[in-house]
């Protein structure tokens, strides 16, 4: 082997096993808590006994304390048990946050490695891609965002939560007295421990999120080694279809949670389904924009990418049409192999659908189904509530007629 060679080996060793160590989710005081507290293994282990003890700690106090002050069952407008907001947060959507680490870190390294290994990052620009590993990894890290982010959970997240979110009726939580509100003992737990626990890990993911973007901006940057007639028909950039499904529990984890937010107003506030339209319509936009969204920063490759594959697959399409019409058309007495089962044919049609391939690039890494799919996961802790405002027995009927 030339030391060339050796030297090519070397970093391709060396950006794989960076590749490797790539992780949204390993690092940063959160995590060295959970591997100190003994919640953790490294890389994520031991995830049941990380769900159940955060789960636990958010939400057993409550039922604990709002027993013992006989809010628990009644003696309230919105006792402890009948609250759907409180169960779906602590015992579903909290959960699904903390299973989605795992869920992320797998996948996420899955699909950063495919850049090299797919050839789409060139040997020289290869120091450039670790450096951006390496940016994101001590972004990633920060003791300081982590700070920032846990005093925002206790002034403005508080603030939010209390102004626009809080139930204006008694609750477990809290009472009113001279038009004031007045948290109880499960109260002071609830708003003071549950709810920052809960606001930290879900924001904590709307930075791994933006550390997923500017992963994916400063990538774009290089001159990728894009493969034009790739049959994925997005370059060789398909794979980066896979980050949607490894994000999708941190999403689900939210409309779960708007679910339980609007259970609550309709079965203790009278509200009505439709009055929610809006705000189902514009979340699952949103949720589905801020997945999707890092995907089109590829768009501009992409269309050059487009183009070079027109202009280059169609300069090799001229060629063989000559060759065709000059063996086949121009001179078919000078042939002696026959017209009728020669391959030239079926060489010809299979030109014309790689043709329509290539000339078809998107200009996005992902598909209308990718989106159908992600929607209707989505939409999924929201199909209860249809029971508010249609029947169950109505909708038997109605599933009963179209099967039969």
């Amino acid at each position: 082997m030339s030391p060339a060679q050796e030297d090519a080996g070397t970093i391709t060793s060396g950006l794989l096993q960076n590749a490797k160590d790539f992780s949204l989710v390993l690092g940063g005081p959160l995590y060295q808590l959970y591997l100190r507290s003994h919640l953790s293994t490294p890389p994520l282990d031991l995830l049941k006994r990380r769900v159940g003890a955060i789960s636990l700690v958010c939400w057993l106090p409550l039922l604990i304390l709002s027993a013992v002050s006989g809010k628990a069952f009644r003696g309230v407008a919105v006792p402890f048990m009948t609250d759907v907001e409180v169960h779906v947060r602590f015992l579903a959507a909290l959960p699904l946050l903390i299973i989605a680490e795992v869920i992320v870190h797998r996948r996420i390294v899955t699909v950063v490695r495919q850049f090299f290994e797919r050839n789409i990052i060139v040997d020289e620009d290869r120091n450039r891609f670790e450096q951006i590993i390496a940016t994101t990894i001590r972004l990633r890290n920060s003791v300081l965002f982590e700070i920032v982010l846990l005093a925002f959970c206790f002034t403005v997240g508080h603030w939010v939560w209390r102004q626009n979110l809080a139930l204006t009726i008694p609750t477990w939580y809290s009472t009113i007295s001279n038009g004031r509100h007045y948290l109880t003992h499960a109260g002071y737990w609830y708003v003071f421990v549950s709810l920052p626990i809960f606001r930290f890990l879900l924001f904590r993911w709307y930075y791994r999120l933006f550390l997923w973007y500017q992963f994916l901006w400063r990538v774009r940057a290089l001159p990728l080694h894009l493969n034009l007639y790739h049959p994925d028909g997005t370059a060789g950039l398909g794979f980066l279809a896979a980050s949607v499904p490894a994000f999708t529990p941190v999403l689900l984890a939210q409309t779960m949670l708007l679910a339980g937010m609007i259970g609550d107003r309709i079965w203790h506030a009278g509200a009505n389904l439709l009055n929610f339209k809006m705000e189902i319509a514009g979340s699952l936009v949103l949720l589905i924009f801020l997945v999707l969204a890092p995907l089109s920063f590829f768009a501009m490759q992409l269309e050059r990418a487009g183009r070079a594959a027109a202009r280059e697959f169609g300069i090799l399409s001229s060629r063989y049409v000559d060759d065709f019409r000059d063996k086949w058309v121009d001179r078919p007495s000078a042939q002696t192999e026959p017209l009728l089962g020669t391959p030239d044919l079926q060489s010809l049609a299979d030109l014309g659908n790689s043709y329509k391939s290539v000339r078809d690039i998107r200009l996005i890494p992902f598909g209308k189904d990718t989106v159908v799919r992600l929607a209707c996961v989505l939409l999924l802790p929201l199909l209860p509530l249809i029971l508010t405002i249609i029947p169950l027995r109505d909708i038997v009927d109605w599933l009963i007629k179209i099967a039969f």
